[in-house]
């Protein structure tokens, strides 16, 4: 084994809790140090330079299914009396390319600037109702932007929006390692919360068809051999899920960012112009997704490390995307950074399939705030959720000055 590799007890360890709120320095001495982690009680290798973790991303031979793992993750453990849905998250081609073809021509980058004026729409109307002297960028905007967007592409009522924030929350905590049983019963518990209230909507679209991406994905449900009804409601769950809980945590770690770095937000208050570069260099700078994982299919060799078939690669995208060897001076926001090929959205196969609206979003966002708010500011530090895989906050409290 490579002199590169150190054992580290279990994952919440690679941040300790006192570090969470900024785990970069702990990264960064860690990369420099130990740039490759064994977790021997997982079978888990841990991934932070850029290099590395792009290459596993890009590798067709890798597998993103954690069934294929020789020592089953803590989830799959815990769960082990519950039978694991299939979902393009967690599954390889040819299913993964046949679900992801089904739902992808509602997200092409065409398809998704359609939107764009409405989205701008919608941001001016919530931005409307917000107190200038003192909000919570998430519950006014973070959260019901992504939703009411994704809720309408769907086909699902916004009205019914309010229901989705704890459930969602519950069950995306389920991506972390080393839940307890409460936490997994408390997640579960959200996912068929979920699976409930879609049951009711997938059925009206079966007796009343409508011009939306629910309706085709029924279409393809009962053509028989494209999309099973198991394979229907967890792409529906995940696509309504992913759908918001990245884009809020995009704009809660991106605001803050910049308004912590002023010069930065400066510059956008200056020129709305930059916003496309700001979207860019906040995913590089405080992503809202943390980490990714994957399972060796066959015999690898990563800097004389030695990976067997089943063992697992944990590639820590916070860490690869602050990798000094690939952007200079990474701890600085500088939203006008010639390059910022982050991996935040993965690479591969399993690249982000909403990356265009979660762009699209963040952009018409990083235009708006600043033009209507120049003078917004923080009012208290904010707290981050207790998620670990999908970093973000449970409030920003602004005041518009």
């Amino acid at each position: 084994m490579s002199e590169t590799v150190a054992e580290r007890p279990s994952l919440p360890e690679l941040v300790p809790p006192d570090q969470w709120a900024d785990p970069h320095p702990h990264y960064h001495q860690l990369r420099a140090e130990k740039p490759i982690w064994w977790i021997p009680e997982w079978d888990e290798y841990v991934f932070t330079r850029f290099d590395d973790c792009e290459r596993i991303l890009r590798d067709p031979t890798v597998s993103a299914d954690p069934a294929n793992r020789r020592l089953p993750p803590p989830i799959l453990q815990f769960g082990a009396d519950m039978e694991r849905p299939r979902s393009m998250l967690m599954s390889d081609p040819p299913d993964h390319t046949r679900l992801r073809k089904l739902v992808s021509k509602a997200f092409t980058p065409r398809s998704v600037e359609r939107l764009r004026p409405h989205v701008a729409e919608l941001i001016h109307q919530m931005l409307d109702e917000l107190d200038p002297a003192g909000f919570d960028l998430i519950a006014g905007l973070g959260y019901p932007l992504p939703v009411t967007v994704i809720c309408e592409l769907l086909g699902i009522p916004s009205e019914d929006q309010h229901l989705f924030g704890p459930w969602s929350s519950a069950a995306t905590r389920m991506l972390d390692g080393d839940l307890t049983a409460q936490e997994l019963q408390q997640g579960t518990f959200a996912f068929m919360q979920i699976i409930n209230y879609l049951n009711g909507i997938l059925d009206d679209r079966r007796a009343h068809p409508r011009d939306d991406l629910l309706s085709g994905l029924i279409a393809a449900e009962e053509a028989g051999d494209k999309l099973s009804e198991e394979e229907l409601r967890t792409t529906v769950v995940l696509l309504f899920v992913a759908g918001h809980e990245t884009t809020t945590n995009l704009i809660g770690n991106g605001t803050v960012a910049l308004l912590r770095q002023r010069d930065q937000w400066e510059r956008l208050v200056a020129d709305p112009s930059l916003a496309p570069g700001a979207v860019e260099e906040v995913l590089r700078f405080d992503g809202p997704v943390h980490l990714t994982a994957r399972t060796a299919m066959q015999p690898m060799e990563i800097d004389g490390v030695q990976i067997e078939p089943g063992q697992g690669m944990l590639t820590l995208l916070a860490a690869a995307n602050r990798d000094p060897a690939r952007f200079p001076d990474p701890d600085r926001l500088d939203i006008s950074r010639p390059d910022t090929h982050h991996l935040t959205f993965s690479q591969g196969a399993h690249y982000c399939l909403g990356a265009a609206l979660a762009r699209l979003e963040g952009q018409e966002v990083f235009k708006a705030l600043p033009q209507r708010f120049p003078h917004l500011e923080l009012t208290d530090e904010p707290v981050h959720r207790d998620h670990f895989v999908l970093r973000g906050y449970q409030a920003v409290h602004v005041a518009a000055g």
